[in-house]
């Protein structure tokens, strides 16, 4: 019993300064995620949909880099193609926290270019979740977005569930 405890805090010990390393000023973070739960929401992530036989989808990236421990600020682009000859490009900006080195924070603003639309949709975004570093550069961070709307043509909130995976260098 005794191994597997020390055997347990040496793990989450080495988690805890292998996160540090990689959340240090200086250093890079690319990312994409998956959005459960986002329809019009601008997406910079990986989606994919289909209802009544028409099919939605969406790919992009973030990028971030880190302005003092912990702090990064971010950048995504994403393209979604929603459909009916529906598409748009999404773009974000924002800023990353990671409490503790552990729990990443994000707050940042999300819009799409959504060709021949009158009025784009645009979002302020809350987010909070949890960073597991299974590797030196890697991780996985499964998370919970809240998505406030910022115009009247989209004017529904919209909760997402994220599944995201970063590079740190």
């Amino acid at each position: 019993m005794k191994k597997m405890i020390f055997a347990a805090l040496a793990v989450l010990t080495f988690g805890f300064a292998n996160a540090q390393e990689q959340t240090a000023k200086g250093k890079w973070l690319i990312e994409t995620n998956t959005g459960f739960g986002a329809t019009n929401v601008g997406n910079t992530g990986f989606r994919l949909s289909s209802q009544d036989g028409e099919t939605e989808w969406g790919v992009g990236a973030e990028a971030g880099y880190f302005v003092a421990d912990n702090l990064a600020v971010k950048a995504g682009l994403g393209y979604n193609d929603q459909g009916h000859s529906v598409n748009s490009i999404a773009y974000k900006v924002g800023a990353k926290y990671y409490l503790l080195n552990k729990f990443p924070l994000e707050a940042s603003y999300t819009g799409a270019s959504i060709k021949g639309a009158d009025e784009n949709p645009s979002y302020l975004g809350l987010q909070g979740g949890y960073a597991l570093f299974i590797g030196k550069n890697i991780s996985i961070e499964p998370g919970l977005r809240y998505n406030i709307s910022l115009n009247d043509d989209y004017g529904k909130d919209v909760f997402q569930l994220n599944v995201g995976f970063a590079l740190h260098f």
